[in-house]
């Protein structure tokens, strides 16, 4: 950290992407596990310089790390604007140019390759600290459209079912990319138990193994329930939203890359779960619940399939979060 120049700390929370039947279209936000993030502004640099504090030995060349490229292309789209064009003169940019630099420092509590949305994480915490910096000039549409450039970094596609829920909150439905278009939905009362067997799966591997072409009938029925999955959450339908949590389209290739999966679904329904599946591109499972004690003996449900499998594993249980990247209320250097 550079000393006297403004300085915040987030932490960017994992997410679950896909909600099984909306494949790149739906996710939603959770409580924990949360990356942890120190971004200082450079007023008048164009430097991008980025240290990891974590063992995962991730690319700190910005143009190689998925938080360097989402900053990148905020750079590209802040240097285009006018001096000072709806910036509140109190904020770093009222007194430098539209040139500005960062230093990241990166803390990784979000493993990468576990399916929770590591990538989207730092991308969507790197962009919305530098924002709150900036004075809050740039829309949440317009964060996730830097961010999703990071996404591409890590998976060769910008893809928003991760990053949109980190930076709302909640659940979002990603109508469209190009022009993006992101729906807000109601986080529901409903609590989540996530797996992550100590496997990996890499999102660019997991994209290669699916079908290009889907049968019309198949096509029909996954429609159907994304439409109940909307509905349901918009109704607060528990009922509605456990029969719609069925993927006949990607599930059945990608499972095929998780150990025990089919078993820790049928346990976890069998525990009293509404439902669930693979989270983004796997390896971990999600399954929702209507209570918290539902939700924790699904989750030993879900750890008893891969204790009897010799695999180790994490658990988490919580509830969808209401908000995405929050400030660290105990940084007391986080310039407002």
């Amino acid at each position: 950290m550079i000393p006297d120049c403004p300085s915040i700390r987030v932490l960017s929370p994992a997410t679950v992407a896909n909600m099984v039947c909306g494949f790149d279209v739906l996710g939603f936000c959770l409580d924990e596990p949360t990356d942890v993030m120190t971004l200082t502004l450079l007023p008048g640099a164009t430097s991008i310089t980025i240290r990891h504090t974590d063992g995962f030995d991730l690319p700190c060349d910005p143009a190689l790390n998925v938080a360097g490229a989402a900053l990148l292309a905020m750079q590209e789209e802040l240097a285009g604007k006018p001096p000072f064009a709806g910036c509140p003169p109190e904020t770093p940019l009222a007194f430098a140019p539209r040139q500005v630099g960062f230093e990241l420092v990166i803390e990784k509590r979000i493993k990468p390759g576990s399916g929770v949305g590591s990538s989207a994480a730092s991308a969507a915490g790197a962009v919305v600290a530098a924002n709150i910096l900036l004075g809050g000039i740039f829309s949440r549409e317009a964060l996730v459209r830097f961010a999703m450039c990071g996404e591409k970094v890590a998976s060769g596609v910008k893809h928003a079912d991760n990053i949109a829920p980190c930076i709302y909150g909640g659940v979002t439905l990603i109508r469209s990319i190009f022009p993006l278009d992101i729906v807000a939905l109601p986080a529901p009362s409903l609590y989540a138990s996530v797996v992550h067997p100590q496997i990996e799966v890499r999102t660019a591997d997991a994209r290669q193994i699916l079908m290009e072409k889907v049968l019309l009938r198949d096509a029909i029925r996954q429609w159907g329930n994304i439409a109940g999955l909307v509905a349901g959450i918009l109704q607060a339908d528990h009922s509605l939203i456990g029969r719609s949590l069925e993927d006949v389209l990607i599930e059945p290739v990608r499972k095929i890359l998780i150990p025990g999966f089919d078993r820790v679904k049928e346990s976890c329904l069998s525990a009293g779960a509404l439902g669930g599946g693979i989270s983004g591109s796997g390896p971990s499972i999600f399954m929702l619940s209507a209570t918290r004690s539902t939700a924790l003996s699904v989750a030993e449900a879900m750890g008893t399939v891969y204790r009897d499998l010799g695999i180790d594993f994490h658990t988490y249980v919580g509830p969808i979060a209401s908000s995405g990247v929050r400030v660290d209320p105990t940084y007391e250097h986080a310039v407002l």
